[in-house]
């Protein structure tokens, strides 16, 4: 277990300020300090500086991060590991965004509990950012993320392609024609939330085409694809998903892709847990087990 000088380091980085990391830890500001000078004349650097008034991580504390990271998310799993040895059970704590969690996993945790019955599956969805974040605090083992990630920082491997597509409702007059890009500019774009892997892909498309949400004549933002279907459905405005979260709709007649000229877009869904982890053959194991059974 790492020692509690080490814990407020972590705890600094996540907050990013002095005072309320001493107030998060129940301790005062100096001896948040004398924890950070510490480890600084232990490991013989800096690990924090001040830029422009904001802390930052020097390389040196970047490094040391990531070890307390991984060593931490490794100790939570090696304790859960032990919690299970007399139930002979196995818990899988892992995370998925919105649109994996809600229109893909389901079957796919069906198939899994199938064949590996033993398993107690414990999943949280939640979009990319927080996810993230709850793996780097080793609450969960892996993730399931639709977004952009920093495959530098973590150990990715892709779990399938999904088609990103724009939908309208069968009564807008963006039905039944091929449409430049510019044509739905002048519609209402119903989003998701910041933070969404689904709002940051298509973010960077519109980034492509030289365009920013601000170019819509009007902005929705909801954090619920469900109500963000409805509305669509209703005529009130466009959005952009990936086809898997409206198949049904488009089956039934209640949502209509509408056909952009040369837009054909594909994005990876990846499996995500962190690098250098003590138990990356476990996560590969899940990896595997996950992906058969979505195959």
């Amino acid at each position: 277990m790492i020692d509690f000088r080490h814990r407020t380091f972590l705890v600094l980085c996540s907050i990013g300020n002095y005072t309320k990391t001493a107030e998060y830890l129940h301790i005062t500001q100096p001896a948040v300090t004398q924890h950070i000078q510490y480890l600084e004349e232990k490991y013989n650097c800096k690990l924090l500086l001040y830029e422009n008034k904001k802390l930052v991580l020097t390389q040196e504390g970047e490094e040391l991060r990531r070890l307390l990271t991984r060593i931490t998310a490794d100790i939570n799993h090696f304790e859960r590991e032990m919690g299970n040895r007399e139930s002979f059970r196995e818990d899988v704590f892992f995370g998925a965004t919105l649109s994996i969690g809600e229109y893909l996993m389901p079957q796919v945790i069906t198939r899994v509990l199938q064949e590996n019955p033993k398993l107690n599956i414990h999943m949280e969805v939640a979009n990319s950012k927080v996810l993230l974040e709850k793996l780097q605090a080793g609450e969960l083992e892996f993730a399931l993320i639709e977004g952009m990630i920093d495959k530098s920082k973590y150990h990715s491997l892709v779990f399938s392609h999904e088609r990103f597509i724009p939908v309208c409702s069968p009564n807008s007059t963006l039905v039944n024609q091929t449409f430049d890009f510019s044509a739905i500019l002048d519609s209402t774009i119903v989003l998701r939330e910041k933070g969404s892997g689904t709002r940051e892909i298509f973010e960077n498309i519109l980034k492509q085409y030289n365009y920013s949400f601000d170019s819509f004549r009007n902005v929705i933002e909801i954090g619920n694809m469900a109500a963000i279907k409805k509305l669509v459905a209703s005529n009130l405005g466009i959005t952009f998903l990936y086809k898997i979260v409206a198949e049904k709709e488009i089956e039934q007649g209640e949502l209509a892709i509408i056909d952009l000229a040369g837009f054909e877009i594909t994005r990876e869904f990846n499996f995500v847990f962190l690098k250098d982890s003590a138990f990356i053959d476990k996560y590969m194991e899940y990896f595997q087990m996950f992906k058969g059974a979505k195959e």
